[in-house]
């Protein structure tokens, strides 16, 4: 008489996860008007994930808007070196929204000169 004995295997479970986690990482940008370079100027800051990486200077007249100045005494004051720090961070990561393609879930918050290239309407790598 011959036994024969069948081996269950089965997939790894991992296999399983792996197709679970496929949009792991997704960034957010969030915009405040801040004091910039020693309260010398007001600026709109951008973040990514709470990370400066750029701003833009607000129009003329900003300083008379009562609103503005309010949320930037409210704000941290950010320098040239806090500025510099993060953006160096973020390009070291690989994950500048101005230099990197990622997957960033707001990108109506980022700086007009790049939401072009978020929105598809350009192609800024050529």
């Amino acid at each position: 008489m011959v036994y024969v004995r069948f081996l269950v295997v089965r997939k790894p479970f991992f296999l399983e996860i792996n197709k679970i986690k496929h949009n792991v990482m997704s960034y957010t940008v969030k915009t405040k008007n801040c004091w910039y370079n020693d309260h010398q100027v007001i600026v709109k800051m951008f973040f990514l994930n709470d990370i400066p990486f750029t701003f833009d200077d607000l129009p003329e007249g900003y300083m008379y808007d009562h609103d503005i100045v309010e949320e930037a005494n409210n704000n941290r004051t950010y320098s040239v070196d806090d500025i510099y720090k993060g953006s160096n961070y973020l390009i070291m990561e690989c994950c500048h929204p101005c230099f990197d393609v990622m997957e960033i879930t707001n990108p109506e918050n980022l700086p007009e000169d790049i939401q072009t290239f978020y929105n598809g309407e350009e192609d800024l790598l050529g």
